[in-house]
């Protein structure tokens, strides 16, 4: 039986919050990844760390969001919570692996291929894992070639950001490198939801996990709240929001002062002494003897 499916029960209002939710995550998480790489390697991984968790965080509550506005006609929706965050640890880590690698090894070449990858694989693993963790009273399938375009949707818009904190230009840049990452990470939402094909049986209410409004609470108040304090982090950093190089500090050794003088310029006294010298041996080898 096809039962009515709607992915906008609610208007544009939950693909819009659902796309702020993406920019949030992913302005937080590239500018950790680009302040990564300017502060010395003992600091290096929890920036990364920091970064990973933002964006891992912020597809996850785009992807839920997004969620709630998803319904069919006659037919309750139920979540498994097990499933559903493990979406979300699934999305941290493959996101976290792939930001690692561009932030130890550089946003370019080889490195910039297999991270921006991985970070995409980890976001369509995110989903296609979330919608696992749904259960209804009848068969989710999906269309092969939309799937696939969904996937490539997601590594390019990793790539493509991953590039963007890797160039290191300023807050402004991040925040526009976000809002394509983004769109193009809501856009592999709904790609992936137009690949969905809903057959419902009409035989029983699902009983496994919660409802989406139960979901509701922990969604906003977890992610959201680690969101905030990340967004605090940014702030009160200059170093982040200006985006400019940290200042190298001087290395003191024993016996090396702390500043260094401009060097000198020292003259041998030997010119002094010729220049001395050589004029009046010449004037007076130059005189005639006289009286002799």
């Amino acid at each position: 039986m096809h039962n009515t499916v709607d992915g906008f029960s609610y208007g544009l209002v939950t693909p819009l919050v659902a796309y702020l939710m993406a920019c949030l995550g992913g302005a937080l998480g590239l500018r950790c990844t680009a302040r990564a790489t300017l502060v010395s390697r003992s600091w290096r991984p929890g920036w990364l760390a920091l970064g990973s968790a933002a964006i891992g965080s912020g597809i996850w509550t785009m992807h839920f969001v997004a969620m709630m506005g998803f319904t069919i006609e006659h037919t309750p929706i139920r979540y498994d919570w097990l499933m559903t965050f493990a979406s979300l640890a699934v999305a941290i880590v493959m996101v976290g692996v792939g930001i690692f690698i561009v932030g130890y090894r550089g946003a370019r070449g080889t490195a910039l291929f297999t991270g921006g990858t991985l970070t995409g694989l980890g976001i369509a693993s995110m989903h296609y894992l979330g919608m696992a963790g749904m259960h209804l009273d009848g068969q989710l399938t999906y269309n092969t070639l939309t799937v696939a375009a969904s996937v490539v949707i997601a590594m390019a818009a990793a790539t493509a950001a991953l590039w963007a904190a890797g160039q290191v230009r300023g807050f402004l840049w991040s925040v526009g490198a976000a809002l394509i990452m983004g769109l193009a990470v809501t856009g592999m939402h709904y790609t992936g939801m137009a690949a969905l094909r809903v057959h419902v049986t009409g035989t029983a209410e699902p009983s496994v996990g919660g409802s989406s409004a139960e979901l509701l609470a922990p969604m906003l108040i977890g992610p959201l709240a680690f969101l905030v304090l990340a967004g605090v982090v940014v702030l009160f950093d200059p170093l982040m929001v200006m985006g400019r190089p940290a200042a190298v500090p001087v290395e003191r050794k024993p016996g090396v002062p702390a500043h260094s003088e401009a060097p000198r310029t020292v003259r041998h006294p030997a010119h002094h002494l010729v220049r001395r010298t050589r004029r009046p041996l010449a004037h007076r080898h130059s005189r005639a003897p006289q009286n002799r």
